[in-house]
């Protein structure tokens, strides 16, 4: 695989990056992490990615050993590097390694690390044409009293699992719920329904993704009303059109739930516009971040 990793403050091709076997981010998935895009040569909102990401560490409190515009800087350079102009971007802050004997965190030294790698699709060409099929779990997601979903996280077993059900029952991608039985978020993405021309999507128990902020602006300029609030699985079952939005792939249709097609089995309208305008707004210099790629 093609790529650049930036490890212990160097930086290196992706088949060699390692993280200790003892750093708790590994152990304990104490860590958290954010993921950007470059899309022909530019970041996609990586002002924004940078920030939710700086949140996620205070929250966990952890101490990030760089300031917000070295960060932006690695990244840029593990892209850089790498020479692609298509790419997923990581950066993670880890709790690190403990003290000797230490059960403290506190006593760890914090760690960060960032990779570039080929732009990674959460569906492929033939899904993002045709939509995906979706099967919603009863399995509940973690709890936001536990784990707070703002913070991106790698507590992912109970999405892996739900996506064991999903294959188990013919769907492609799963959706999970939470403990009153809405429908929250699945492996990596934010889900919205159509209903008469209006978007809804969860308001709460789910990560507040940069796609899903696109969706929700563009949609309100696109004169089309969204509802943050909760979303029951009867409703993503009855919806005229359903979608997911994600850093991997953008704006992605659901054409099918529990095995019934959404509408009439093909992607709608609304989801074509919304994906049409987010790809469009890669262009816009309030939200690109071009690379220069001289002496790479």
């Amino acid at each position: 695989m093609t790529g650049v990793a930036f490890i212990d403050g160097e930086y290196m091709p992706i088949e060699r990056a390692r993280i200790p076997i003892i750093d708790w981010g590994f152990l304990r998935s104490d860590a958290t992490y954010d993921v950007a895009h470059v899309w022909r040569g530019s970041f996609f909102r990586l002002a924004d990615h940078i920030a939710r990401f700086e949140g996620g560490v205070s929250r966990l409190r952890l101490r990030l050993p760089y300031e917000r515009n070295e960060i932006e800087r690695i990244l840029t350079e593990c892209v850089r590097r790498s020479g692609l102009r298509d790419a997923y971007v990581e950066m993670i802050c880890t709790r690190g390694i403990p003290a000797p004997g230490s059960r403290d965190p506190r006593e760890a030294s914090n760690a960060f690390y960032a990779f570039a790698i080929p732009f990674v699709w959460i569906a492929d060409e033939r899904q993002r044409e045709a939509g995906l099929s979706l099967y919603i779990s009863s399995r509940e997601r973690i709890s936001p009293r536990s784990v707070d979903p703002r913070t991106k996280n790698y507590h992912w077993l109970d999405l892996t699992l739900g996506l064991f059900e999903a294959y188990d029952a013919g769907a492609e991608t799963v959706v999970l719920m939470d403990d009153a039985g809405n429908v929250v978020e699945g492996p990596g993405f934010n889900l919205f329904v159509v209903s008469s021309g209006a978007l809804s999507t969860a308001a709460a128990g789910v990560l507040e993704g940069i796609s899903r902020r696109t969706v929700i602006e563009l949609a309100r300029e696109q004169g089309r009303e969204v509802r943050e609030g909760t979303v029951s699985a009867d409703a993503v079952r009855g919806a005229d059109e359903v979608l997911i939005t994600s850093t991997a792939g953008g704006v992605m249709g659901i054409t099918s739930v529990d095995g019934a097609s959404v509408g009439d089995g093909t992607v709608g309208p609304v989801t074509r516009a919304l994906h049409d305008g987010y790809w469009g707004l890669h262009d816009d210099p309030r939200f690109a971040t071009s690379v220069d790629y001289s002496d790479a």
